[in-house]
């Protein structure tokens, strides 16, 4: 696992931007994965950036969704295949066709979410998923206690994350949903390269754990440990907790320009 600690939220943006940008150079087709949430936007939109100005081409890119609530329509302004279309989609012009996600208003769920991993396989499966992390360490929906070997699922909503939601609900607490679709942490191995976003020094104890703590599912994020390509990419404030900072400031720092992240 890599470590890449950088002053702000916009540094890890421009960061991961590139090295989705120079994915798209190699394999203009690359598949996607992406989450939803305030903490990767500074990736689209620079990611963004560099397609209005011409540095990449995104025509051919195709889109893979984390995760979707249960027995939304589709096309309900939040469900997550919408949000995504605004913040992801429209903003590097990939249509619907390019995208891959769990049908969230199917009557099986069961059904669906086993559709979505024989989709994801199918696709050739995910070239880089980008993640954040919650500060219990969940990455998806996949909360403490997950199984590291879970697939695609239904998932039951904590109270306290439906009071979170609301505010995109009219702050209605009757409207959130009560159950959501996710990729499982086995699913999520499965990308060839996962980077993890983390910015804030609530996500700190996650950080610490995520990276230096043992490989336990009580902090589902530690299962980033076992994949032969993943990167870590925090601010300063989300670093803050981590004892080895210097040490990876200093192996950053002194790689390969070549090598990449």
């Amino acid at each position: 696992m890599e470590v890449v600690i950088v002053p702000d939220a916009a540094a890890g943006g421009e960061l991961i931007a590139d090295a989705l940008a120079q994915l798209l150079r190699r394999k203009p087709d690359a598949l996607l994965g992406v989450a939803t949430g305030s903490t990767p936007l500074p990736v689209y939109q620079a990611l963004a950036a560099k397609v209005r100005s011409g540095a990449v081409d995104t025509t051919r890119a195709r889109i893979a969704q984390l995760d979707e609530y249960v027995g939304l329509p589709a096309d309900h302004p939040e469900s997550y295949r919408s949000v995504l279309r605004r913040e992801v989609l429209d903003q590097l012009g990939i249509g619907m066709d390019a995208f891959l996600g769990p049908d969230g208003a199917a009557e099986d769920v069961r059904a669906a979410c086993e559709a979505y991993d024989r989709a994801l396989a199918e696709a050739g499966g995910v070239d880089l998923q980008i993640l954040g992390i919650g500060t219990d360490g969940h990455i998806g929906f996949n909360e403490p206690c997950s199984s590291l070997v879970s697939r695609t699922r239904i998932k039951t909503l904590t109270e306290q994350t439906r009071v979170d939601n609301a505010r995109f609900f009219d702050g209605d607490l009757t409207q959130v949903p009560h159950h959501v679709i996710t990729q499982g942490i086995g699913t999520i191995l499965e990308a060839r390269h996962l980077v993890l976003l983390a910015t804030g020094e609530g996500k700190a104890d996650a950080v610490a754990a995520t990276v230096e703590g043992p490989v336990a599912a009580v902090c589902p994020a530690s299962a980033l440990q076992l994949h032969g390509h993943a990167t870590v990419v925090v601010d300063e404030a989300a670093a803050s907790k981590l004892k080895l900072a210097e040490y990876f400031r200093h192996t950053y720092v002194n790689k390969p320009d070549w090598q990449g992240i």
